[in-house]
């Protein structure tokens, strides 16, 4: 079974992010097509972006990671120390492997539900109560 991994750049300015991506997107993808890769897509969002990448071990993704071009684009990121990010699993948006289970509601969706209140009922089948309920009414 083939394992996904990712390359995450992101900074306070999308612009680096994109312009990083801009840059390096040639080397990095040919270099994982030189590397064995089956797979992999580049993933835009609010922060930065992803590099998602899947192999067919471990051993074809530590050979990409360890190519000079790939290390000279992670190098080259934006904020090289605290901006990038290289993890097992698929990054950004993604989902999990397992389905999440659901949590309780936090805030105004926790709080009980006031408890029903009696309501008036008028049978409307009677003139009486039809005089009735114009009365209440005023």
């Amino acid at each position: 079974m083939a394992d996904w991994w990712s390359i995450e750049v992101f900074d306070s300015r999308i612009q680096a992010a994109l312009r990083w991506k801009d840059s390096y997107r040639t080397q990095i993808v040919e270099a994982a097509i030189t590397s064995g890769a089956l797979d992999w897509q580049w993933i835009e969002h609010k922060a930065g972006v992803v590099f998602e990448v899947s192999f067919a071990d471990e051993d074809k993704w530590e050979q990409f990671r360890a190519l000079p071009g790939v290390q000279a684009a992670i190098d080259g990121a934006p904020d090289p120390v605290s901006g990038v990010l290289v993890y097992r699993g698929r990054g950004g948006s993604a989902g999990s492997r397992q389905p999440k289970r659901p949590k309780p509601s936090a805030g105004a969706g926790a709080l009980d539900l006031p408890e029903p209140t009696e309501q008036r009922r008028f049978d409307l089948t009677r003139a009486e109560a039809a005089t009735e309920v114009l009365a209440h009414q005023e």
